[in-house]
């Protein structure tokens, strides 16, 4: 059996970059990565859903929609979590 590449996958079952189904595929999986980032950043900054909730003025229901599902997250409320409630700093890459 020969090994394939995630974007070998990806090409198979959802099209090439630049189909619909593709590119939907893509951004779901950008959202999730998000959550993941914030979920990481919390547990290496040692706090709970609930003392980054706080932090930024939300509550810990809403941190873990985040960690689980960052879709329909503003940019403003990103930074917050980020800059406010982790306080590090978040950059973005546009290609």
């Amino acid at each position: 059996m020969k090994l394939q590449t995630l974007d070998e996958l990806k090409d198979r079952f959802y099209g090439p970059k630049g189909c619909e189904k593709r590119d939907q595929l893509d951004r779901e999986l950008d959202v999730l990565r998000i959550g993941i980032l914030i979920r990481n950043a919390r547990k290496e900054s040692k706090l709970t859903q609930a003392e980054l909730a706080e932090r930024i003025g939300k509550k810990r229901a809403f941190i873990s929609r985040v960690e689980n599902d960052g879709s329909n997250l503003t940019i403003a409320t990103l930074l917050d979590i980020v800059e406010k409630g982790l306080g590090k700093k978040l950059s973005f890459d546009i290609q």
